[in-house]
């Protein structure tokens, strides 16, 4: 074969071979294009990534906390100073009452026996100084007649005496002597009178005493039978308050007072609240204390009236934690606060338990984004908006953040759609499903 021929033949090998390279480059381009396609797709479509629109909305940077509602004002009624005050009438927790009508009724009975051995004891005094005031005029006029019977011994004695000149000296000293001894029966005589009244002052003292103690005893018992029934002072809708002395279930709140209980002196037994001005009792985490201030702004949602939110004010929060047993050893330190609501609510009832939001700090009018909608991209904080099917990388400048939320200064306008997750990743997620 001559050598052109070769060089030709030459030559059509290493052309046919430049077109199946670059054939198999056009292939690979093709695929490679194709599964970047299928991977674009996937990541919009397929994998289906959880979606947010940036929003324009206040920022706002709170603290939560849990209450009940209470009233600023209210008329407590406690259980009176009477012995065992067993509750036998007790009116209903909300039911309206008007001024007079009794809300609390204790057991009587043992009260009205008490008065009536008492007033019996005080007609027995009465019996008993009136037979001593017989007894001692009896003893009185038989030491008059004793003492007259004494002088007139005397005055005799004297006379037979005074004849001592005209008898002999036996009879005349005889006489002298009888002298001496009516003198000495007289003083005799005037000790036993005198003693006698003294007995007798005593034993009136002493039933005077004692007629003293039953009357006290039968007012005291009259004072009890008056403080048998709690009357409403105005009108208003009662609140029955927890029997703290009553152990609920594990972990509950005590039960609210019930007919049949025993109260004690003292015992806030039930209340009348005015409606008209009504606060949330808060419990602030220990971590959460030196956030707050008073005067701070706070949005309430009671549980009972979810469609209506309430703004308040915080008035108080207590300088001392307060710590709750949880059992196990385990302790909750709360400080015990409330917020004085600035909007009145026929349907607000005293027990409704409420949620409050704290403002620490607010802004208006920022664009916002979910804090999981941010990603670090090569250092530096990014978000996945979406374009069509896709979703493109775009760096954003942040701002504050709270719990939920955080805001972008730059990079982001309202209204665009941001993925929740890296599409990414979603998408090696959905190949590995």
């Amino acid at each position: 074969m001559s050598k052109d021929l070769r060089q030709g033949r030459l030559g059509q090998t290493t052309a046919s071979k430049r077109k199946r390279v670059l054939a198999w480059l056009v292939f690979g381009s093709l695929v490679a294009g194709g599964a970047y396609s299928a991977y674009n797709y996937a990541g919009s479509t397929k994998v289906e990534v959880a979606v947010a629109k940036v929003r324009q909305a206040d920022f706002v940077i709170s603290v939560k906390s849990r209450g009940e509602v209470r009233s600023v004002r209210s008329v407590v009624l406690s259980a009176p100073q009477i012995p065992d005050p067993r509750i036998v009438k007790l009116a209903e927790t909300g039911r309206p009452v008007r001024r007079g009508e009794v809300i609390v009724e204790f057991d009587a009975a043992a009260q009205e026996q008490y008065y009536l051995d008492r007033a019996t004891s005080v007609r027995t005094v009465d019996s008993e100084m009136v037979q001593l005031k017989a007894s001692h005029r009896i003893t009185t006029e038989m030491d008059g007649m004793n003492k007259m019977t004494a002088d007139y011994n005397v005055d005799r004695a004297k006379l037979e005496a005074s004849k001592a000149e005209i008898l002999s000296e036996i009879e005349g000293k005889k006489n002298r002597i009888d002298v001496t001894t009516a003198e000495g029966d007289l003083k005799k005589m005037n000790v036993a009178i005198a003693s006698h009244k003294t007995a007798q002052e005593a034993d009136v003292e002493r039933l005077l005493q004692k007629k003293d103690k039953t009357v006290r005893d039968v007012d005291r018992a009259k004072s009890y039978l008056g403080k048998m029934k709690i009357y409403a002072p105005s009108d208003g809708i009662v609140n029955i308050l927890p029997n703290t002395r009553t152990g609920g279930a594990f972990g509950s709140s005590p039960p609210p007072f019930k007919e049949g209980d025993r109260a004690w002196t003292g015992a806030a037994i039930a209340e009348i609240p005015d409606l008209s001005s009504m606060r949330v009792e808060l419990k602030l985490d220990e971590v959460d204390r030196g956030k707050v201030q008073m005067g701070q702004k706070l949005m309430v949602r009671v549980d009972a009236i979810p469609e209506k939110e309430f703004e308040a004010e915080l008035n108080w929060i207590s300088p001392i934690a307060s710590v709750s047993f949880r059992g196990m050893g385990l302790t909750d330190k709360t400080f015990p606060a409330y917020a004085t609501m600035k909007q009145a609510d026929a349907r607000l009832r005293p027990g409704m338990s409420a949620s409050a939001e704290i403002i620490l700090e607010k802004e208006d009018k920022m664009v916002l984004i979910p804090i999981r909608a941010s990603f670090m991209v090569k250092g530096k904080p990014s978000v996945y908006v979406q374009k069509g099917e896709n979703f493109e990388t775009r760096p954003i400048v942040v701002g504050k953040r709270n719990d939920a939320d955080m805001v972008v200064l730059k990079g982001l306008k309202a209204g665009e759609t941001i993925a929740m997750e890296d599409p990414a990743e979603a998408a090696k997620r959905a190949r590995k499903l």
